[in-house]
């Protein structure tokens, strides 16, 4: 067997594989005596065929099993002499292939881009920002406000008010197409608060202004896209009877609001709520450090990448932007998205630091748990409710989505050991200049 360097250019690299008729012959060979005791055969005991025999009937069967396993080896081998590692999946071409002939030498060519070499990173040169914010009793008294709109009651309103926007009407109604009641189209006592988009588009702003006893027909279309095809672009009229219009008033920020949300009392629920808010802003702040660090590392490291990678980085890139750009395309059969000069600077930097952070990980061993791996997948798991059983199993037959999910488990497992040593000082803020910093990602 034999290797032949074709190319060697930056990190394009290409090899001819050449394996002898001899080699070859001696695969199959070696293939028919392992499988030979377990052969049985009309006239011969169980592992008494002669090998020229099943050579005759298995042999063409068994040949391409061999050359498989001949230039598997070959690559495996040069791959491990060379020390080079493809950035992509090798490409692997049989030289006349349409016109080889059995008995004759096989000769296959492989192309690949090679990983480059990555200079090592002085973690110590790395100085950084972490925005610390505390929730003040501004913000506590904040959140506690929005608890108690959230948990608001409903009121009578002065006798012969008109109701407002906001506002809550209990009403009775009948819907009707073309004049006939269809089903799900009544209720009666039913607490509508007006301008909260539970209905219909059209409908709830039809009762502003009105009264107690007032008896209104309102007038809508449903949606094209409504759930009920046959009510689907449809005209309908609801007679509505207006039966009671009540204020909102926000609940009392007192023990019992606590009580609802879980807590002993309102000092707990304060508790809490500076909990929840400071794991936000500690979310948000290590968002805005890790963005910056990455911005350093890429301007400390430069080295040629791998043309495919960034390519592929490219495609999916703008392919990603124009879906985002067009969202009520859900299919795929938008013609080729060519990427653009900004998505290919894009994709520079990803690749390039991405080959970074994996690079780091390697050599500090860097892995991801069991139990991490399935922390994330029930995380994900919690989007399907009632059908978490059936995501964990996709997730054990897709090894692209296990990858999918490891993959930032072990950058932030790589990020936070550059960060113990990096220079790392803190600045407290307040959540504005935190939520500015945050806004400012989403520019860049």
């Amino acid at each position: 067997m034999q290797v032949t360097e074709t190319q060697k250019e930056g990190l394009k690299r290409a090899y001819t594989i050449t394996v002898t008729a001899a080699e070859l012959d001696a695969k199959v060979q070696e293939k028919l005596v392992e499988a030979q005791p377990d052969i049985e055969m009309k006239g011969f005991r169980k592992g008494k065929v002669p090998l020229a025999m099943l050579k005759k009937q298995f042999g063409a069967r068994l040949l391409g099993d061999a050359m498989q396993d001949a230039i598997d080896g070959a690559m495996r081998d040069h791959l491990e002499t060379s020390g080079d590692r493809p950035a992509m999946q090798p490409e692997v071409r049989m030289v006349d292939g349409e016109t080889w002939k059995e008995g004759t030498d096989v000769v296959v060519e492989m192309k690949y881009e090679a990983l480059p070499e990555i200079p090592e990173i002085e973690t110590s040169k790395v100085s950084l920002e972490r925005l610390v914010v505390k929730a003040d009793e501004a913000a506590i008294e904040e959140a506690l406000k929005n608890l108690a709109e959230s948990a608001q009651n409903f009121e009578d309103r002065r006798k012969g008010s008109k109701a407002k926007d906001g506002d809550q009407v209990v009403i009775d109604f009948k819907g009707s197409v073309d004049g006939e009641l269809f089903e799900g189209g009544s209720a009666e006592d039913y607490p509508l608060v007006l301008g909260s988009g539970s209905f219909i588009p059209g409908f709830e702003e039809q009762l502003v202004g009105t009264k107690v006893d007032d008896e209104v027909t309102v007038k809508v279309t449903f949606p094209a896209e409504y759930g009920a095809k046959h009510l689907a672009g449809k005209e309908a009229e609801f007679a509505c009877t207006v039966k009671a219009v009540k204020a909102p008033k926000a609940a009392e920020l007192d023990d019992e609001l606590a009580k609802k949300y879980g807590a002993e009392d309102l000092a707990a629920l304060k508790g809490q709520i500076s909990e929840r808010l400071e794991a936000e802003y500690k979310g948000a702040s290590r968002a805005v450090l890790k963005r910056a660090l990455l911005d350093q590392l890429d301007q400390m490291v430069s080295f040629e990448l791998p043309s495919k990678l960034v390519e592929a980085e490219a495609h999916q890139i703008a392919h990603q932007l124009w879906h985002e750009e067009h969202p009520e395309e859900h299919g795929h059969n938008h013609g080729n998205i060519e990427p653009t000069d900004e998505h290919k600077a894009l994709a520079e930097r990803r690749v390039r630091l991405g080959l970074l952070l994996a690079e780091i990980g390697r050599k500090a061993e860097v892995t991801v748990t069991d139990a991490e791996m399935t922390q994330a997948v029930l995380a994900q798991a919690r989007q399907y409710p009632g059908q978490e059983r059936a995501y964990f199993e996709f997730v054990q037959k897709n090894p692209q989505i296990q990858q999918q999910l490891r993959a930032p488990i072990f950058e932030d497992k790589v990020v936070d050991l550059i960060l113990e040593g990096a220079t790392v000082t803190e600045k407290e803020v307040g959540k504005d200049d935190l939520q500015k910093a945050i806004e400012a990602l989403d520019e860049m």
